[in-house]
């Protein structure tokens, strides 16, 4: 995948950055020898590497401010970084540019139970909010799949989800408030503990931008009170396309579980192998939950049910306890670890009408015959957010290739049928090219304007979301100031 090209000059400038950082900076938050910045070199997008100039862990805003003054007077590009979670390459370094990490930056600073909520540090881990506040009896509602280890700052980037998203809605239905440090230096304060702000909706236009406006540093985020009870159900089907008509009907009937989840043959099996939660063996297999006090609960699953008997499901099995509950997700939150241990694999984001998933699947089905290359399918079905996971042979030469053209012709697919590029990992540098599939060049020249307020030498995340091509022109005239 093409990166611009480093600066010509980068070797001797690196010293007097470098020199710069350290001498404003606590020296231990400067990290420059060439072996040490190897660990920043990629994200979980692992396909591509790129050793960055230096990296700075600051653990304070104040902090954060200095390093990107001092990286906009020197015009060196920066790298926001979370927890290296991004499956986009999000983080992804180039040679000539500074990583800014805020995985120091993990504390909590407030947290109010009468106002439900909670303001941490960017760095703080997803997981690690509600284990904060969970004595409580409070919860933070978005949960990533990486929730263990990603941080607030890359959810906030990327407007990350999770299983439970349908019912609780991604990061920017729960996120009030950011402190933000743009690439001059500035902090900015932007929305904060109240449910709404007045004027433009700055923070909408924050969450989700990946790193390209400014490096958020705090974040006052929404805390739910835990629902009296949850309860799941499984269901097993003889094909994709039955599952994903379940699913369909399911939205149709106005039920509005708290999660609707969806693994195909593939990730079955390599799930059971690795977990042993107990899965049957068909073809598709769905986890739907729904909460709330045990009248609601099944009045929901009565009707839920009832869906399900009319695709005659193989399996259909209701957890009558905490530990089966727990068992009926446990195949679910190992399904990626469990694909690792068997196959490489591209995992993609695409997002479609729930009305679109038997032809999506059945479409995604053929494809995979056409390149030769197996595919298993895992995602949120309830609000559309496919994780299909394509697996390839790294040490094959061609392989990677031959993958990524298959995964954009998936994505080109969900596009098509009325979704978008990505639902929650963001654009990065793996969806940059396919920008144009969905945006007109009137829609993306918007998109840059927004930027060019933000940060006008285009010095934030160089070489994510917008296409090289459309974005030349901008960072051609910034180089030739």
């Amino acid at each position: 995948m093409d990166m611009p090209a480093p600066d010509t000059g980068i070797l001797s400038r690196k010293d007097r950055i470098v020199a710069r950082l350290r001498a404003e900076l606590p020296q231990a938050a400067v990290i420059h020898d060439e072996a040490e910045v190897r660990a920043y070199e990629c994200d979980a997008l692992t396909a591509y590497k790129c050793p960055p100039l230096a990296v700075v862990l600051p653990a304070t805003t104040a902090e954060v401010a200095t390093a990107l003054r001092i990286c906009h007077a020197e015009g060196v590009p920066v790298v926001p970084r979370g927890s290296g979670t991004s499956l986009a390459g999000g983080a992804l370094p180039t040679a000539d540019s500074v990583i800014l990490g805020v995985s120091r930056m993990n504390k909590v600073l407030e947290t109010d139970y009468d106002n439900r909520f909670i303001r941490v540090q960017s760095g703080r881990t997803n997981l690690s909010v509600t284990g904060a506040v969970e004595q409580e009896d409070f919860f933070y509602a978005p949960d990533p799949s990486s929730q263990l280890a990603c941080a607030i700052a890359g959810n906030i980037a990327m407007n990350s989800g999770g299983a439970h998203c349908l019912k609780y809605g991604v990061t920017t239905n729960n996120l009030l408030g950011v402190t933000m440090v743009t690439m001059e230096g500035e902090v900015l304060e932007i929305g904060g503990a109240h449910l709404d702000a007045a004027g433009y909706d700055l923070l909408g236009v924050i969450c989700g931008s990946e790193g390209q406006l400014g490096v958020v540093t705090e974040a006052t985020l929404r805390i739910l009170r835990k629902p009296e009870g949850a309860r799941p159900v499984l269901m097993g089907y003889d094909s994709n396309e039955v599952a994903g008509q379940v699913v369909s009907d399911i939205i149709k009937a106005g039920v509005l579980p708290v999660a609707i989840e969806f693994m195909d043959r593939p990730c079955i099996e390599a799930t059971e192998a690795f977990a042993k939660a107990g899965y049957p063996m068909c073809e598709a297999l769905l986890i739907v939950e729904v909460e709330g006090s045990d009248a609601e609960i099944d009045e929901q699953l009565g009707l839920i049910m009832q869906i399900a008997r009319r695709h005659n499901p193989v399996e259909l099995r209701e957890a009558q306890s905490e530990d089966e509950a727990k068992r009926i997700w446990l195949g679910r939150k190992s399904a990626f670890g469990a694909m690792g241990q068997i196959n490489d694999y591209m995992c993609l984001d695409g997002t479609i009408p729930v009305s679109s998933l038997p032809y999506v699947l059945k479409r995604i089905g053929e494809m995979s015959k056409d390149y030769g290359l197996g595919v298993a399918n895992v995602f949120h079905a309830g609000d559309g957010n496919m994780h299909p996971l394509i697996l390839f042979d790294a040490n094959k030469p061609g392989d990677l290739e031959l993958c990524e053209a298959f995964g954009a012709d998936i994505l080109k697919l969900c596009v098509e049928v009325g979704g978008c590029l990505t639902g929650e990992h963001g654009v990065g540098i793996e969806k940059r090219d396919l920008m144009t599939t969905q945006f007109a060049p009137e829609d993306l020249e918007a998109q840059m304007r927004v930027k060019d307020v933000f940060d006008p030498k285009w010095l934030l995340n160089p070489a994510k979301v917008f296409p090289l091509e459309a974005s030349r022109p901008r960072r051609e005239k910034v180089v030739a100031a």
